[in-house]
């Protein structure tokens, strides 16, 4: 479920791409392997540190980039920006189960201010005709489709660009009514334990008219 973002944004050879709360780094990975300029944003030297020896490991580059998100400067705005953004994590309660302990209602309150402060500031960074998808591994409405609906009354310049199954290989059942990705933990069938099912994800793709 992680890696369909990146396939969403389709990042293009030369493009330069901006990756937001990147670290540890995996769809940095598949943005440089498509052959985009990327900038691997976290504001933590210690995950970006594991991030770069994975882009070693691979063969790959990027501009890594050890600053929060919301003090980038605007003056260079990308092609193509993706903000995987700081959530609740309820979608990966699969694998964590404790998840449905440890995060309460506050916590989903407190990461919805930030997830919007982070969405205004992705629209600042992606030029006129760019694109920009937002992305969480929450099933919480209100960190998915909730916060976008929201995004677009409050910058008319965004719109949304629907997602269509030959997008995923063909899995209509991974899109919602609204044309955003929806993956839930009962899908992906055909394994057991931790090898069947599929994180929850949600992801919008995004453009900026121009």
């Amino acid at each position: 479920a992680a890696a369909l973002p990146v396939r969403l944004l389709a990042p293009a050879p030369g493009e330069r791409v901006a990756d937001l709360c990147a670290a540890p780094g995996g769809k940095t990975a598949q943005i440089a392997a498509a052959g985009a300029a990327v900038t691997a944003v976290d504001r933590s030297a210690a995950r970006l540190e594991r991030l770069g020896r994975n882009l070693e490991r691979l063969g790959l580059s990027a501009e890594v980039v050890t600053a929060d998100a919301l003090a980038l400067p605007e003056d260079a705005p990308f092609d193509a920006v993706l903000l995987d953004a700081p959530c609740s994590a309820t979608g990966t309660i699969r694998r964590h189960p404790d998840v449905a302990w440890t995060k309460s209602e506050a916590d989903v309150i407190r990461l919805v201010g930030l997830q919007r402060r982070l969405l205004d500031k992705a629209a600042r960074l992606t030029r006129p005709g760019g694109r920009l998808v937002y992305c969480t591994c929450s099933l919480e409405p209100e960190e998915g489709g909730g916060q976008v609906a929201d995004f677009l009354r409050r910058n008319p310049e965004f719109e949304r660009m629907a997602i269509t199954p030959d997008r995923l290989a063909g899995h209509s059942e991974l899109i919602d009514d609204a044309g955003d990705l929806r993956t839930l933990p009962s899908q992906l069938a055909g394994g057991t334990g931790r090898a069947g099912g599929l994180d929850g994800f949600y992801a919008s793709v995004l453009r900026r008219r121009g």
